[in-house]
């Protein structure tokens, strides 16, 4: 809904006409009458005047001026496009659509056996969580080395240089989820 149907609306809530909004905001009714059909949207001291006028506060005026963000998202499997191939041995594959616009980013990581993920540094800020799903897992961080077998889990800052290697006898399998997500 833009602003001027919401101004519309909860001035026919309060029962007033566009003259007495006028009247008792001190916003000019020709403006008002822009704002109502969208002709224009107003300055912020004109949307103060008016909340003050209608007795709501300022929030309520921009509450739905965005749709509502779809909070459930479903991906299948066949529908996911975003695989990054580390080498021949490792590759790694984003299980969510869109995540940059999300608050984390989760990660299907294949390592076959001796595969290894590239040496990876986040910004400030951003922390990493691992779930090793099957196999055998060396995730080194920094100069310390963590070996990880299947429902193991390791949360770390991801500022802190990191890679992942399958050190195990058969394929492995990691669930990683970046917070904020980072590429």
């Amino acid at each position: 809904m833009s602003i001027g149907k919401t101004i519309h609306a909860l001035r026919k809530e309060n029962k007033m006409t566009l003259l007495e909004l006028a009247n008792k905001s001190g916003v000019a009714l020709a403006t008002l009458s822009r704002m109502e059909n969208d002709k224009m949207t107003g300055t912020l001291e004109s949307h103060m005047k008016i909340c003050e006028a209608l007795g709501v506060p300022l929030p309520e005026l921009y509450e739905n001026l965005y749709p509502p963000r779809k909070s459930v998202e479903m991906q299948k499997e066949k529908s996911r496009t975003e695989v990054f191939i580390h080498d021949k041995r490792a590759s790694s594959e984003i299980l969510a659509s869109k995540v940059l616009n999300k608050k984390m980013m989760p990660v299907l990581i294949k390592l076959d056996k001796g595969g290894y993920t590239h040496k990876e540094e986040n910004k400030y800020g951003i922390d990493k969580f691992i779930y090793i799903l099957e196999g055998k897992v060396e995730v080194e961080l920094i100069n310390e080395k963590y070996i990880l077998s299947k429902n193991d889990s390791l949360y770390f800052e991801a500022n802190i240089p990191h890679r992942l290697k399958n050190t195990g006898a058969s394929d492995a399998k990691i669930i990683s989820v970046t917070s904020p997500p980072a590429l």
